[in-house]
């Protein structure tokens, strides 16, 4: 599924929203599952997080706001590491990144991901052991290469014929022997957006499995024998509800194995089935228990080593948005409230669609445009008794594509002032973020037993200029 070049606006028309999208009996009630653990309407009718008042936390940080769970990332971290317990959960640093969270994480015995050398010196400068970090990336640079390899990192995932030159090279410059994974392209297509699929054979990642790339790569770093050889890679995709994509993968993975050893007598031992879990953002999402997954995937693996009488290798997962992008939401301002003719057979019941701007937009959550991605939203300043109405929650950029959540049932007294809440926003969101229109970036706030602390600022006019050196 491509996105309309003009963003979201385009999508669901003909019908009164999209068909899984239901008129609540209460417009205040919080959907499960979509928010963070400890989010809940206080008697005042106002979110409370962490014991939190929603309207305290603007009036501290302004908004827009992103306002991080702790206690729901910390347990988030502490359900995989019990689904895994034999296995490395590694944390995606691309999803958010900030030194806090580094530390959080590395407390609860994950590891990490970066695919940039920023990434890198952020988590070496939240003190994450090196040997707990697995370097990505399609790129890297010879100035990322060197910085990883003189930190120690753990796991560089190889993924070119020319970075296997520069690290080997690197690596005899240095007499060190980095401990590597070949990335695998597998061929198994996800169902996910296209855009985020990234197993197929027609895209920049890895090794095609299938047109002989992997097994040449593998077997020139056994025959050149400088890099340490640990094991296979392979990721289909992001936001996957459904194994069998990872069955089919694993397949053919271990098969790849199985050639490996009977062309060299080595077995590799160990394997990265990557992840990319999918998480509940509106209703129609239902994500599978980490306990589920661990069943599973071990049960994939078992199965394929068995068949190609193959000791069964250490595994790693990469859950991906899973552990962050639930514990997370953004909390915006209401600035208008539209109500905009859209003529007969339109998506909504009497020709006319509530349009509700908010504070941010597209510069703090690109994935509405960019994947026509669903959202859903809430009036989290107070309750309402007005009736619901289908509603747009738009952004303040200069694009007709600036959209936040498509569709959602809000209050039809919306009305500015308001506060309005999206859940799920802690993958993808802070980290893609953009100055688009010079609108400054919103801080992050950590917020645990009644206590919130600032993690990320907010920027500054200050910030823009100073890097303009006119």
């Amino acid at each position: 599924m491509r996105a309309h070049e003009a963003g979201a606006l385009h999508g669901e028309i003909g019908s009164r929203g999209p068909a899984w999208l239901r008129a609540p009996l209460d417009v205040n009630a919080l959907v499960p599952g979509l928010w963070p653990r400890t989010v809940s309407r206080a008697a005042d009718g106002a979110l409370a997080v962490a014991g939190c008042s929603v309207r305290d936390l603007a009036a501290e940080f302004g908004t827009p706001v992103y306002v991080l769970d702790e206690e729901d990332l910390r347990t988030r971290c502490r359900d995989f590491r019990a689904a895994f317990p034999t296995e490395d959960v590694y944390y995606a640093g691309k999803a958010f990144l900030c030194r806090a969270v580094v530390r959080m994480i590395a407390e609860e015995g994950l590891h990490l991901d970066v695919c940039s050398g920023g990434e890198l010196a952020t988590a070496l400068a939240a003190g994450m052991p090196p040997e707990r970090i697995g370097f990505h990336g399609n790129n890297k640079s010879v100035a990322e290469l060197s910085r990883a390899l003189d930190a120690g990192v753990g796991r560089i995932i190889v993924d070119s014929s020319h970075e296997i030159d520069r690290l080997t090279g690197l690596a005899r410059e240095r007499s060190v022997r980095p401990r590597v994974l070949v990335r695998v392209t597998v061929g198994v297509e996800a169902h996910t957006h296209e855009f985020i699929a990234t197993a197929h054979e027609d895209q920049k990642f890895g090794f095609s499995l299938a047109g002989g790339a992997a097994i040449a790569a593998v077997l020139r770093i056994l025959d050149e024998d400088v890099l340490e050889l640990r094991g296979l890679h392979s990721h289909i995709g992001s936001q996957i509800f459904d194994a069998s994509g990872f069955e089919v993968s694993a397949r053919r993975v271990l098969a790849l194995q199985a050639q490996i050893r009977d062309a060299r007598g080595v077995q590799l031992p160990e394997l990265d089935l990557g992840g990319g879990f999918g998480i509940a953002y509106t209703t129609q999402d239902d994500p599978a228990t980490p306990a589920d997954l661990a069943k599973r995937l071990r049960k994939i693996v078992d199965g394929e080593c068995a068949a190609e009488r193959l000791a069964v290798p250490h595994l790693s997962i990469e859950p991906g948005r899973a552990i962050v992008g639930p514990a997370m939401f953004t909390l915006y301002e209401v600035g208008t409230v539209k109500s905009v003719p859209v003529g007969a057979g339109g998506d909504t019941a009497d020709g006319h669609r509530c349009y509700v701007s908010v504070d941010g937009g597209m510069s703090d959550n690109i994935r509405t445009a960019l994947y026509d991605a669903s959202y859903s939203a809430t009036v989290a300043s107070r309750a309402s008794g007005a009736a619901p109405v289908l509603a747009r929650v738009v952004g303040k950029h200069c694009e007709s594509g600036d959209i936040v959540v498509k569709d959602e049932f809000l209050p039809a007294d919306v009305q500015p002032g308001d506060l309005v809440a999206v859940p799920g926003t802690g993958a993808y969101c802070r980290s893609m973020a953009s100055n688009y229109n010079h609108v400054l970036r919103p801080p992050v706030v950590a917020v645990r037993d009644g206590q919130a602390r600032l993690i990320v600022r907010r920027e500054t006019e200050e910030d823009l200029l100073a890097l303009d050196v006119g």
